[in-house]
This record gives structure tokens, C-alpha cells and sequence, in this order.
């Protein structure tokens, strides 16, 4: 019996899985999705397209030198956030807790319920349903926490499952690669083997001060992790169904100038706020309210995105709209409606994924430094409080 029971579920190849569901006659070949320009990078990509060495994040000029069979497709986020709104529904029907981790990835937290049924069998269930009423490969693994069950899932691709029973996780652990571990990059990777540190149960006997030194309180995680040690919770999941933000003016505003740079402000904060909540929108809204108190609103459908420019665009011409130029403004806001869960990084299979990895160290940025820390050119000329 376990004493935690945590239920890891990730959907194979997510994106490429429901393109197949939509062309089936692409089974069993090598499939892309990524964008279709010069600087496209790939985002999903099929088991079959793997075995020519074809990964994620890798640029589709060179996964196409590797495989140049594969058929490239630019992909469809929001075809991608409603079949995985169909599995969240599906899990939310069934699972007592359960924190969505991304578009394609769940933990179920089952603690407790071998008093009643068999965690195991329950899980084997769950995933039997999600697959029959989806038509999507799903991978599943079983433990006390959810570290070792989001390895497990991973060992346990494609479309398979695992149950690594309480007491034997640090002896699942031992012989994989330190790479295995959800929070090792590559450059930590390259540390660890300078210090002869290849797999977790070399990690797991590592003297905690000698990885101090080196990656300090970081050190000390990696190998409570690499013994198969999680405490973390299962956060429940709640659907977020808007954000956001607006600004009263101290004295009223009137320069046009002055008022896009204001929306230009408003649109990039909430845009960042959004990419850390790895959500998309897929309506924008503006607000503005003139001295007398008088409100108006307007929004618009865009394609499903967290891009700045996108939005950018949507809230000006909305912004356009609405205004009246002959008088001054009191207070401006907007809002990002229609939000869709799922990793920023999902955006790089579109045409300009230049701009994404910009957006990426940008947000890297402000959050180290604070969201002030990097500003848009065209609100960077004045920098008076409102």
C-alpha cells in the first residue's frame, strides 16, 4: 500500500498525435510540426522521425537534413488546447486531485485510495478511458511522489505504463543518466561528468558539499531528487478564464503618443504575465474610461498566441477604435480572454520563432530583474509614473 500515490499522465508526442488524428493517412511516417520559415524550430515531432535523430527545439532545416522525408506541418495551437481541454475534462470526471503540469501533462494525486480500490488498477482504468475517448497515445506512471512517477512516464514511452512500488524508487533511479532528471540541463550535465557523476545513484551518494560549491543550494536538491525524495504537492488544478490589468491615470491624458505608449506598456506586462502562467489567449480586449466616468470597451478574436506582437497589434487597432481623440483619458486597461493552457515554448512551430526565443530571454530578464527591467523601445522614451 502506498503511503503517497501519484499518477504521472503525458500525452505521446502530443501535437504530432492529434495531426494524425486529423490526417491519419500520415501514420506511421515521419512527421514535423514546426514552422515553415528559415528559423523554424521543431516543436513536435514523431516517434518515427526520432529514430533519424530528430528532436525538439532543434531547427527544421537541420531535422530535415537528418530526415528529409519527414512532412513538415505548422500546427495548430488551438486544435492542440482543445483536445487537451477534452482530457482535463476527462480526468476531472474521475481523479479526486489533480494539478494540470502543461498541455500534455497531469499528475493525479491517488493518496489514500488503496483504503477503497487499487491505486494501480484505478490509473490503468483512467488511462484506458482517456485513449478510447480521445484517440490519443497516453504514458503513465505510478509512485509515492512526482518526481520519480514523471521519470517513470518517460521511461515508460511511447504509450506504455509503469508502477514503481513504494520503497524501490531510489533503486529505479540508480541506473538512469543524471539527463533523466527533469530539472538537469545539459550544462549541468557537462558539470556533473567533469566530477565523474553519470547516472542518478551516483548523484544520490555525491557529497552534498562538494555539489554545493558547485551549484549551490541547487546541489543539495539535485540529490534528494536523485534518492527519489519529492515532498511537492499536487496543486489543484483551476481554470483560469481571464487576466487583466489596468491603470488610472494621475491626471487625465489626451497626446495620443503618450496614450499608445501606456497601452504599449499595459499589453507587454500582461503579455509576460501570461507566458509565466504557460497560458495562451485567444481574445483581447481594451478599456478606456474619459474624465466623466464614461466606459467603453471592445474585443477581438485572435489566433491562439501569447506573442507580443500579436497582441500588440490587436490592442492598438482596438485601441483605434474606441478612442475618441478630442478628449483626454482617465484610466485604460486590458484583458486576455479564452485562455488555453500550455507552454510558451508550443509557439516556436510558428513562422517567426526569431521572435520567440527574443521573448524567452526577455522574460528570463524580468524575472530575475523585475518586469521594469526591460521596457519597449516605443514607451522607452518616457518613463514618468502615471
Amino acid at each position: 500500500m502506498f503511503e503517497r500515490a501519484v499518477l504521472h499522465l503525458d500525452l505521446d508526442a502530443f501535437f504530432v498525435s492529434v495531426e494524425l488524428l486529423r490526417q491519419p493517412e500520415l501514420r506511421g511516417k515521419p512527421v514535423i510540426v514546426g514552422g515553415l520559415s528559415d528559423r523554424a524550430v521543431v516543436s513536435s515531432c514523431s516517434y518515427e522521425a526520432r529514430k533519424f535523430g530528430v528532436r525538439s527545439a532543434m531547427p527544421v532545416k537541420a531535422a530535415l537534413r537528418l530526415c528529409p522525408e519527414a512532412v513538415v506541418l505548422r500546427g495548430d495551437m488551438s486544435a492542440y488546447g482543445q483536445h487537451s481541454r477534452i482530457v482535463t475534462r476527462i480526468i476531472a470526471d474521475a481523479a479526486p486531485l489533480f494539478e494540470k503540469a502543461s498541455i500534455d501533462e497531469f499528475y493525479v494525486d491517488l493518496s489514500g485510495m488503496d483504503k477503497y480500490f487499487g491505486c494501480w488498477k484505478w490509473s490503468q482504468a483512467l488511462r484506458q478511458r482517456i485513449m478510447k475517448e480521445t484517440g490519443l497515445p497516453l504514458t503513465m506512471a505510478l509512485s509515492v511522489n512526482k518526481t520519480v512517477s514523471k521519470i517513470g512516464a518517460g521511461e515508460a514511452k511511447p504509450n506504455g505504463e509503469l508502477l514503481i512500488p513504494a520503497g524501490t524508487e531510489r533503486a529505479f533511479l540508480a541506473p538512469l543518466a543524471v539527463g533523466k532528471m527533469p530539472s538537469i540541463g545539459r550544462e549541468t550535465q557537462r558539470k556533473l561528468a567533469l566530477m565523474g557523476i553519470h547516472t542518478l545513484g551516483q548523484l544520490a551518494e555525491a557529497p552534498a558539499a562538494m555539489l554545493e560549491r558547485e551549484f549551490g543550494k541547487h546541489g543539495s536538491y539535485m540529490i534528494k531528487k536523485a534518492r527519489g525524495e519529492d515532498d511537492s504537492a499536487v496543486s489543484p488544478y483551476r481554470e483560469q478564464k481571464s487576466i487583466s490589468t489596468e491603470r488610472t491615470f494621475h491626471a487625465d491624458i489626451g497626446e495620443i503618443r503618450q496614450l499608445r505608449d501606456r497601452l504599449t506598456d499595459l499589453v507587454t506586462r500582461l503579455a509576460f504575465e501570461l507566458r509565466q502562467d504557460r497560458k495562451h489567449t485567444a481574445c483581447v480586449a481594451v478599456k478606456i474610461r474619459y474624465p466623466d466616468f464614461s466606459t467603453f470597451s471592445k474585443q477581438r478574436k485572435v489566433p491562439l498566441t501569447a506573442r507580443d506582437s500579436t497582441l500588440m497589434e490587436a490592442a492598438q487597432e482596438l485601441f483605434g477604435e474606441l478612442y475618441d481623440h478630442r478628449r483626454p483619458l482617465r484610466l485604460m486597461g486590458v484583458r486576455f480572454s479564452d485562455l488555453s493552457d500550455g507552454q510558451a515554448q508550443a509557439e516556436l512551430f510558428a513562422e517567426n520563432a526569431r521572435e520567440t526565443q527574443l521573448l524567452q530571454q526577455l522574460d528570463h530578464i524580468r524575472k530575475k530583474f523585475g518586469e521594469s527591467a526591460v521596457v519597449r523601445g516605443v514607451n522607452a522614451r518616457k518613463k514618468k509614473k502615471d
